[in-house]
C-alpha cells in the first residue's frame, strides 16, 4: 500500500514538473512573439489603442497613479509591471 502512494505520488510531481515546463515554454514564445509584434508595429509607425485612455490620463492628471494603474490592468487586462509603466509613459 505505501509503494502504491509513493509510486502515485511521484506520478503527480513528474506531471505537474511536466505541466510548469510546458507552461513557461508557451510563456517564453507568446512573448517573444509579442515582442515581434511589438517591434514591426514602432517600424510601422502604428499605436496600440489604449481602452479608457481618456479616464486614464484624467487619473494620472489627477495624480491618482493608483486608481489610474488599476483601471489600466482592468481595461487591458496587463498584469502590474506593464499597467504601472503605461501609466507611467502617460504621466
Amino acid at each position: 500500500m505505501d509503494t502504491a502512494i509513493l509510486f502515485l505520488t511521484c506520478v503527480v510531481i513528474l506531471g505537474v514538473a511536466s505541466i510548469q515546463t510546458r507552461q513557461a515554454r508557451s510563456d517564453r514564445r507568446v512573448a517573444r512573439v509579442e515582442r515581434k509584434l511589438d517591434q514591426v508595429m514602432r517600424h510601422l509607425g502604428l499605436d496600440e489603442e489604449m481602452p479608457r485612455e481618456d479616464e486614464i490620463r484624467a487619473l494620472v492628471r489627477d495624480g491618482k497613479q493608483v486608481q489610474a494603474i488599476r483601471l489600466y490592468r482592468e481595461a487591458t487586462g496587463a498584469d502590474l509591471v506593464e499597467a504601472k509603466q503605461a501609466v507611467d509613459r502617460l504621466s
